[in-house]
């Protein structure tokens, strides 16, 4: 029973290593398309996809289908599916009007698309009108204004487009809109916001532990994207953190658990003193002492304990 499992196990990691390493734009899409389905969140996919140099493209009213795809150039393209609050009936109906004409403006979209307000005002917040207006807030302005009810009250009401009074949203204002829309972001990681800062106390990026020794004295700090205590494991807790260089395994031992359980659970970004360890081409940070790291702008989704 063991041989045949680890048999088909490996022939289950073979095809996706030859699929990511060959056919990398299909396989992602494929990961996006299937969630929820493992290990990883969708916003740790996207981030794994743009560190080996797979381009992503956001959800667009008038490139994207319901579901993630493949653009001619290789790109992959962020299905509808991924904005939240948006039916997939709305969804595919986008996208099957645009088939027969594309959208010319924000009314066009309105008239076809059907939308409920909270759909075209989710859709701008992500950025997914930016083919009809690139900036967001003036999306909102723009989509609030093309869905005004039809009636008396608006009758003789001038036709044309007034620029939106309302300033561009910020890149952090960006990032805390993406988390909140779709889960993800395709934009700077969250951790990137507080480079300076952390490279003051010390903290080293994921990227650079490669230049470190085995048993060196490390701080890292990063989003935890999954939590793990086998039933086998006599206690000790394993943490990936991630930050915008990539990803870390943190082992936890069942003391600093009882000491910090509060935080290794509930918190989304934690900072780890530990020394590093370096075992068959694996490289691990094993815990010693940890902090809550308060993050201004965005919670990430994490796989907790499963």
């Amino acid at each position: 029973v063991h041989n045949s499992h680890a048999a088909s196990f490996a022939l289950l990691a073979y095809a996706s290593a030859y699929l990511k390493t060959h056919h990398s734009a299909a396989f992602y899409a494929a990961l996006l398309n299937n969630q929820p389905m493992g290990f990883y969140h969708p916003a740790t996919i996207v981030g794994d996809a743009g560190r080996h140099g797979q381009a992503m493209r956001p959800a667009d009213v008038s490139y994207s289908g319901w579901l993630c795809t493949v653009e001619p150039d290789g790109a992959v393209r962020l299905g509808l599916r991924y904005v939240r609050g948006l039916r997939e009936e709305a969804g595919r109906r986008l996208e099957t009007e645009r088939q027969r004409r594309p959208f010319d403006s924000m009314e066009d979209l309105v008239a076809r698309g059907r939308l409920r307000r909270d759909e075209l005002t989710g859709l701008a917040q992500v950025g997914a009108l930016a083919s009809l207006e690139p900036e967001r807030r003036a999306a909102l302005w723009a989509a609030e204004r093309a869905g005004r009810p039809a009636g008396a009250l608006y009758e003789g009401l001038p036709a044309v487009r007034e620029p939106s009074p309302l300033s561009p949203m910020s890149a952090s204002e960006r990032l805390v809109a993406d988390y909140d829309g779709t889960g993800l972001t395709l934009g700077p990681h969250p951790m990137a916001f507080s480079r300076g800062r952390l490279g003051r106390m010390g903290v080293s990026r994921m990227s650079d532990l490669a230049a470190f020794r085995h048993g060196a004295w490390v701080k890292v700090a990063g989003a935890v994207v999954v939590r793990q205590r086998p039933g086998t494991a006599k206690g000790f807790v394993f943490l990936n953190l991630e930050d915008e260089t990539g990803l870390i395994n943190v082992i936890v031992r069942p003391a600093l658990f009882h000491r910090h359980r509060l935080a290794l659970v509930e918190e989304s970004f934690l900072l780890i003193a530990g020394t590093l360890q370096r075992q068959d081409n694996v490289t691990s940070v094993r815990a010693e002492r940890l902090w809550p790291l308060r993050h201004r702008l965005a919670s990430v989704p994490s796989h907790d304990f499963h």
